[in-house]
């Protein structure tokens, strides 16, 4: 059996008088914890809770079954004194009705401002008469792994419950979508705590917890929160415009492995492999390749692979950037003008393009992962991320979680290559699709205008 030096001494002193045990390494305190009172009673006013009406389409649609009135339940909080609240997407997603508890117990209905599933956000707005009261907004790059951190909201419809614990993690990916940066907490969180703040020490909210890893259904101290500073990037983009636009480049990307790193001469541990790249697209016309690992961004060294996607979608469209990137362990040096990121979710506007307004395909580029996952080779497929009711993707059977193969009969990768087959389609004609179901099987659907 291993003992440490510090058991070793201990040992010889017991057995030697003579002997001295050594000093333990000192433990860097935090300082005294008396509680979280202070913190939770300046936050808890502005918390609510979310109760939405939702209708749900048939599982039979083919036998004429009626659609499903749901009822769920969240929490959020309020960032403006006119009744902003923001939210998690998938509290209010294919809301009819929004109900709202504050905390003094008045209830008063609210509407969807906008919401950005690629994030897990939305924020709502208030039917009543303000001031209301307003939660403190926090930095959450400042937050350290190991610092305390409190959760509020409504797990299982239990009002203002508080949990804590400490960030455990920050930057984590779960695969939740493209611009995966979670913390990672122990605080508990429980369903229905969805789109409520993850404070700091002081009240101020660092994160809003989003996401729970648990085989039960129950916490298991394994929560994720979306950063508070990413989602101050985009509030003003939902409220304003009800969804966000974002800075596309037209790449793949995939984690620089040691391995991967070796094999390709570059330094391990930081850079984003380039595992595709999008025909017609910026970094195409750049001359950017498969086999590049980008190491620097517009100025911003690339770290962790999971970083650049939202360094991208954050900068401004038709800004022309420098991008530094590896091939064959030399360093070459790309100028790239960034395009507008399509918009593949439903979100609140009503889109023109084919491949939402005339057809109610919200989609969504898959990462070489879900490929992995789902069985599918390199480049193929595109998600189905969600279908408007009603639409001729509604009424074809075409589900969320399907995958589209083919696009009359062309094969697509991309959502850009979706949208490219559909705008071939003439006026008037059905649009032919191949989708692999989420069991495993294909069919092909024909979609009527």
């Amino acid at each position: 059996m291993a003992v440490s030096g510090y058991e070793l001494g201990r040992a010889r002193a017991a057995s030697d008088p003579d002997q001295v045990a050594p000093t333990p390494p000192p433990i860097a305190a935090r300082g005294p914890r008396d509680s979280f009172a202070p913190a939770v009673a300046s936050a808890a006013p502005a918390v609510v809770h979310v109760k939405v009406t939702s209708v749900a389409r048939s599982a039979f649609p083919g036998f004429g079954g009626p659609d499903a009135v749901r009822q769920g339940t969240g929490s959020g909080f309020i960032i403006e004194p006119d009744g902003l609240v923001l939210t998690n997407n998938h509290v209010v997603e294919n809301a009819k009705e929004i109900t709202v508890t504050l905390k003094d117990g008045r209830e008063l209905p609210a509407q969807v401002k906008g919401r950005d599933p690629k994030t897990d956000l939305a924020v709502i707005k208030l039917d009543g008469a303000g001031p209301f009261p307003v939660a403190t907004l926090g930095d959450s790059d400042a937050l350290s792994i190991g610092d305390w951190v409190i959760a509020i909201g409504n797990p299982f419809g239990l009002d203002n419950t508080v949990t804590a614990g400490i960030v455990s993690a920050k930057g984590r990916a779960i695969g939740a979508g493209p611009y995966d940066e979670f913390i990672q907490t122990d605080a508990p969180i429980n369903p229905g705590n969805s789109g409520g703040p993850l404070l700091d020490e002081n009240g101020a909210v660092v994160g809003i917890n989003t996401a729970i890893f648990s085989r039960s259904g129950g916490s298991i101290g394994i929560g994720f929160a979306v950063p508070i500073n990413m989602a101050k990037q985009l509030v003003p983009q939902l409220q304003k415009d009800g969804h966000v636009t974002r800075g596309w480049l037209g790449v793949t990307l995939q984690k620089l492995t040691p391995d991967l790193a070796e094999t390709m001469k570059v330094e391990p541990g930081r850079g984003a492999l380039v595992s595709a790249v999008t025909p017609d697209s910026p970094a195409a016309h750049a001359g950017v390749a498969p086999g590049d690992v980008i190491v620097r961004w517009n100025g911003t060294a690339i770290d962790e692979h999971a970083s650049l996607p939202s360094l991208v979608a954050s900068t401004p469209i038709g800004k022309t950037v420098e991008v530094e990137a590896l091939r064959d362990g030399a360093r070459r040096t790309f100028s790239i003008m960034v395009a507008k990121l399509e918009d593949e979710s439903v979100a609140e506007a009503e889109s023109e393009t084919p491949s939402r307004g005339r057809w109610g395909l919200g989609l969504q580029d898959l990462s070489p992962d879900d490929r992995k996952q789902l069985g599918l080779e390199r480049s193929t497929g595109v998600g189905v991320a969600n279908v408007a009711p009603g639409s001729p993707a509604d009424e074809a059977g075409v589900e969320p979680g399907d995958v589209v193969l083919e696009v009359n009969r062309h094969a697509v990768a991309s959502s850009q290559a979706v949208r490219a087959e559909v705008g071939k389609t003439p006026s008037g004609q059905p649009l032919l699709l191949l989708l692999r179901g989420q069991d495993g099987s294909n069919r092909f659907v024909a979609l009527k205008a």
